[in-house]
C-alpha cells in the first residue's frame, strides 16, 4: 500500500468522523469544532489529489467564515448563550485534540517530499503547459466569467438577507432608531425643571 492511499484513508477517516460529530453533538461548540476538523480534512483530501485552489479555497473561506456563520444561526435561533460562555475550560480538551489531529495531517501532507508528482497527461492544465491554479483563473474568468459574476449577486443577496433576519424586532427588547436619533435637533433636549416643594401640612410629620 502506497504512502499517498495510507495518508487517503487516514484523511477520509477524520473527515466522516468529524462529520459525525457534527450531527451528534448537542453542545453547539463541540459541533462547530467538528465541523472545522472536517472542513480541514477535506481541505487535506482536495491537496492530495493535488486541487491546492480548491484546498485553499475550502480554508480561507469555509473555515474563516464558520465561527460567522455559526453566530448568525445563534442570534436567528434565539439559543441561550449564557451556559455557553460559562466554563470557558471545559472546552480545552476538545479544542487541543482537534489542533493535534491538525497538525498530524499538516505534518502528513506537507512534512516530506512525497507527493512532488507532476500532473497527468490527461488533465487540462498539463495539456495547457500551465500550472492548475494558472488554468483555472483564466478560465474561470473568461469561459465562466457570467456564471461567477451571478452567484456573486445571489450570495451578496444572502448576506443581506441573512443580517436583516438578525436584525428583526423582538418583543420585549429595547431599541434605538438611528433616524429618530439624527433627526433630534439642539433645541429637543430635555431640561430639567425643578418643582416647587409641597407646603407641609398640618399633622403630617
Amino acid at each position: 500500500m502506497s504512502y499517498e492511499l495510507i495518508a487517503f484513508w487516514a484523511f477520509a477517516g477524520v473527515t466522516v468522523l468529524a462529520a459525525l460529530g457534527v450531527i451528534l453533538a448537542r453542545n453547539p461548540v463541540h459541533a462547530v469544532l467538528s465541523l472545522v476538523l472536517a472542513f480541514f480534512s477535506t481541505a487535506c483530501l482536495w491537496l492530495l489529489l493535488q486541487a491546492e485552489f480548491l484546498g485553499v479555497v475550502l480554508v480561507l473561506v469555509y473555515i474563516g467564515a464558520v465561527m460567522v456563520l455559526f453566530l448568525f444561526v445563534v442570534m436567528m435561533l434565539d439559543i441561550n448563550t449564557a451556559p455557553l460562555r460559562e466554563g470557558f475550560t471545559r472546552y480545552l480538551p476538545l479544542t487541543g485534540a482537534v489542533v493535534v489531529v491538525m497538525a498530524a495531517e499538516m505534518v502528513m501532507l506537507i512534512g516530506n517530499k512525497r507527493f512532488e508528482v507532476g500532473l497527468s497527461a490527461t488533465d487540462p492544465a498539463a495539456a495547457a503547459g500551465k500550472t492548475n491554479l494558472q488554468w483555472i483563473g483564466e478560465t474561470l474568468f473568461s469561459k465562466y466569467i457570467l456564471p461567477f459574476e451571478i452567484a456573486a449577486v445571489i450570495l451578496t443577496v444572502a448576506l443581506i438577507v441573512a443580517v436583516m433576519l438578525t436584525l428583526r424586532r423582538r418583543p420585549g427588547t429595547k431599541h434605538q432608531d438611528p433616524g429618530r436619533q439624527v433627526a433630534v435637533r439642539r433645541d429637543d433636549r430635555v431640561r430639567l425643571v425643578k418643582m416647587p416643594a409641597e407646603p407641609r401640612q398640618e399633622g403630617n410629620p
